[in-house]
C-alpha cells in the first residue's frame, strides 16, 4: 500500500439522476445519492461526484444498482453560514449491478489533529480523527473519522504527524445544526472503523 493511499468501493442503490454539480476547466461533473444499506437496515446515503465521461458510457438511473470505486475527497465550503468540511466520494470507475451493499474505504495519511477521545451514553468509547491524505498537485484531503472501542482507546494514544492507516466503511449522520439560534438538519460523513478485534488489518503504523 501507498504511504498516501485513498480508495473507496461502495456498491448501493442511485436515489436519483445525477445532476450537474459544477464545471473545472471545461469538463461537467454530475452528482447523485447513493443509499447503502448496513446490517442494521438503515441507509448510508453518500454523495458521489462522477465525471461526465463516465455517465456517457454508464447512464445512471434512480433504483439502479451501482458499483463505485473512486477516492473520498474533501474541500473547505466558506459561502454561507460559517466554514464547514464538504465530504463526497470521486468515482474513477463505475459500473451497473453488483454485489450490494458493498461499503469499504481504505486511507492512509497524516494524523492532522490531535485525537479526541468520549464516551457514548452508554459508556462506549469513540475516538474522532481527522487524517490528511496528500493526492496529486499538492492538494490534501482532509477526512473525519471514528474509532470505536479497543481501536478508540488506541488511537487516542496517537500524536499531531503520525503516519497511520486504516479501513472501515463510510457513513452518512443527520444532525442539527444551531446558528444565531436558527436549527438547520444537516449531513456529516465520516470514516467509521468498527472491526476492533481486528486492529491491524486497519490500524498500522507505517515507517516514515
Amino acid at each position: 500500500m501507498e504511504l498516501n493511499y485513498n480508495r473507496v468501493h461502495l456498491c448501493g442503490q442511485a436515489e436519483g439522476v445525477p445532476a450537474l454539480s459544477h464545471v473545472n476547466h471545461g469538463c461537467a461533473f454530475y452528482k447523485f445519492t447513493l443509499a447503502v444499506m448496513r446490517l442494521s437496515g438503515q441507509a448510508d446515503r453518500l454523495p458521489v461526484i462522477v465525471p461526465q465521461t463516465l455517465l456517457h458510457a454508464v447512464p445512471v438511473a434512480a433504483g439502479t444498482t451501482v458499483t463505485v470505486i473512486g477516492q473520498l475527497r474533501s474541500f473547505n465550503n466558506k459561502s454561507g453560514q460559517g466554514s464547514r468540511l464538504v465530504i463526497s466520494v470521486f468515482a474513477h470507475q463505475l459500473t451497473l449491478g453488483g454485489e450490494s451493499p458493498f461499503n469499504q474505504i481504505q486511507l492512509s495519511g497524516i494524523l492532522c489533529r490531535t485525537p479526541t477521545l468520549r464516551r457514548t451514553p452508554l459508556g462506549r468509547e469513540i475516538c474522532d480523527i481527522i487524517l490528511a491524505v496528500n493526492r496529486r498537485y499538492g492538494r490534501a484531503d482532509y477526512l473525519p473519522r471514528i474509532a470505536w472501542g479497543a481501536v478508540a482507546a488506541q488511537a487516542a494514544d496517537m500524536r499531531t504527524g503520525q503516519r497511520l492507516t486504516v479501513e472501515g466503511r463510510v457513513q452518512s449522520r443527520v444532525y442539527t445544526k444551531n446558528y444565531n439560534g436558527v436549527l438547520t438538519d444537516r449531513t456529516a460523513y465520516e470514516v467509521s472503523i468498527m472491526r476492533p478485534a481486528e486492529i491491524e488489518e486497519f490500524l498500522v503504523h507505517i515507517p516514515r
